[in-house]
């Protein structure tokens, strides 16, 4: 039984592909849909230049995990239309790294990747490592 998806995501087209294809696998098992990213700071100096620059009621927004924020925030929207449970979470650390944690925290029973880096044959591409270090099932969608 598949309860709990989670989906790794990084913002790009070739993300995007699994991310339709997690949506599409939680809709047809009514389970509840992870959107894991994993981010690195933005640095304090671009930080303060948007802070200064952007009007005021929105200089909060502005925030160290404010790239990946907007990612996660599309993917919730799509999930919250297709009427999904979701939860989402960033966090800072090495993207395959972050997403296994997170499924290992979320019980997920499978995590759905992009296969984009695995024709590279070089040690540390995302799906690659994914597949070697998660605590559940992974799916693995050719998105290029």
């Amino acid at each position: 039984m598949v309860e709990t998806i989670t989906v790794g995501t990084d913002g790009s087209d070739t993300a995007a592909k699994a991310v339709d294809f997690a949506l599409d696998m939680a809709e047809r098992y009514g389970a509840k849909i992870v959107i894991a990213s994993a981010y690195t700071p933005v640095s304090e100096g671009r930080l303060r230049k948007e802070q200064t620059d952007a009007p005021q009621e929105i200089q909060w927004s502005i925030s160290p995990t404010e790239d990946v924020d907007a990612t996660l925030r599309a993917v919730e929207e799509q999930a919250k239309e297709r009427g999904l449970k979701y939860a989402s979470e960033a966090r800072n650390g090495d993207p395959a790294d972050v997403i296994c944690e997170i499924a290992e925290d979320q019980n997920a029973d499978v995590i759905v990747v992009g296969n984009k880096g695995m024709q590279r044959r070089i040690l540390g591409s995302v799906p690659n490592s994914v597949s070697h270090k998660a605590p559940c099932s992974v799916l693995i969608v050719k998105t290029a």
